[in-house]
């Protein structure tokens, strides 16, 4: 194919196909240079099916003294960026396999979008998930017009049942691959953001599990203006993309979680194309700690009124750290791309994150047993202005002298100064007490 464009140039030397595997049905046969027309005519071609996410000036770029612009993917239908590369690739399939079916094997954030789009399209759809996968995320799914069905205890086993399935009854088992149709999609969310935010600096992208939503937005905002910056950020705990791009091909023995936290930040699922554009066209790749995507999403629910899972929050952690100092003062457009957290983690991590924070903390003391005792600790405390949020009282197993009692409290304070006031004020009545570390 003809390369008419310097940029064009850049990615067309990217390129590079994906091995056909035997034992599936495969994507690699619609594979194709991937251009910067084809990402524009896919935004042209998906765009009645999926939503152009705001891209707000947020409050925090006060805080950390960056111009932050959030685009906001996880207002998708289903949650997820996923969508736009999903609805492109399956309208891009033949017509007769159109009329076959798909098939997908897992339950994240890529199968709840083939499960949804695929049904708007009327494409039969079947979507194979580990026993171990959410009650409410198998009915997700299923509302979404999906076939879907239980089947072994990992991740794996459902991907050998589903290419079975798909070998015995023609359909396309769909996996999440780099195929130009895919990250073409994806790469749209960078069209977006170069549209709605003029004069961009910077733009920061998650880059954990599959990076195709940083290639493909790279190569978008690297024809547009190739002095914009385009950042990468992983997982410390999984910096699979770090690792590849020193190896030079993708890593594929790489240590995943299983714990539903990481979703796809944990990941490893991108081919030759995604790691090549990515190596070409990403200035740089940062990794961040668990505690600051914690802190992130903190953040975001705080200032934004926006629930997010760890992919969503993953960019702005980034900034949040302080791993992008060469980012201060300049504007930022950071891709909050998900927001699929399970409630039964929403709490939990909002809990762990406010302990981070230094605004939930905990002290132990002991008292006499003593009308009163208890009520001076919590006059203290109120007029501390910190907000008891649990108080336990232990008698039976006092090592202290007879008659005292151990009294433990989780107190709420505003922020890491008013913490630190309480203590020093705790400390002045009571010097024995003794803080919890986090």
């Amino acid at each position: 194919m003809k390369i008419v464009s310097r940029n064009e140039e850049l990615l067309g030397d990217a390129h590079s196909r994906i091995p056909q595997k035997s034992s599936k049905t495969s994507l690699s046969s619609y594979n194709k240079l991937i251009r910067f027309e084809d990402i524009s005519a896919a935004a042209f071609k998906i765009q009645c099916g999926v939503q152009k996410t705001p891209c707000m000036y947020s409050r925090l770029s006060k805080q950390y003294a960056v111009d932050i612009y959030l685009k906001k993917e996880f207002l998708q239908y289903t949650g997820s960026v996923k969508e736009r590369g999903v609805l492109h690739l399956l309208t891009s399939l033949p017509q007769d396999q159109q009329r076959k079916g798909v098939i997908v094997a897992s339950d994240s954030n890529f199968s709840m979008a083939v499960a949804y789009h695929a049904s708007e399209l009327h494409i039969p759809v079947f979507v194979i998930m580990p026993t171990s996968t959410s009650p409410a995320r198998v009915k997700t799914c299923r509302d979404y017009g999906a076939m879907v069905i239980s089947y072994g205890t990992t991740t794996k086993d459902s991907q050998l049942h589903a290419r079975r399935l798909a070998q015995e009854n023609s359909y396309l088992y769909l996996e999440e691959e780099d195929s130009a149709a895919y990250l073409s999609g994806l790469g749209t969310v960078g069209l977006e953001m170069y549209e709605q935010v003029p004069k961009l600096d910077a733009v920061v992208f998650p880059a954990g599990g599959h990076c195709g939503l940083l290639a493909g937005s790279a190569a978008a905002l690297k024809h547009l203006n190739p002095h914009i910056s385009v950042i990468g950020v992983e997982s410390e705990s999984f910096p699979v993309l770090q690792q590849s791009l020193k190896a030079g091909h993708p890593i594929e023995e790489q240590a995943c979680s299983n714990h539903h936290f990481y979703g796809d930040v944990s990941g490893h699922g991108f081919g030759s194309n995604s790691l090549q554009l990515t190596g070409k066209l990403v200035d740089k790749v940062v990794a961040v700690r668990e505690e600051d995507i914690l802190i992130s999403m903190l953040r975001l629910l705080e200032y934004e009124r926006a629930t997010v899972d760890a992919e969503g929050a993953i960019g702005l952690a980034a900034l949040i750290a302080g791993k992008l100092p060469e980012l201060k003062g300049k504007r930022v457009a950071v891709a909050i791309c998900s927001g699929n957290l399970e409630l039964h983690l929403l709490q939990e991590c909002i809990a762990r994150a406010l302990t981070l924070d230094n605004r939930v903390c905990r002290f132990s003391l002991v008292l006499s047993d003593c009308p009163g005792d208890i009520a001076k600790l919590l006059e203290l405390l109120a007029r501390e202005e910190a907000r008891v949020l649990d108080l336990k009282q232990e008698r039976l197993f006092v090592t202290t002298e007879l008659f005292t009692v151990e009294v433990t409290c989780t107190v709420e304070t505003r922020d890491k100064l008013h913490t630190a006031q309480l203590r020093t004020a705790l400390l002045e009545r009571y010097p024995a007490a003794k803080w919890a570390e986090r």
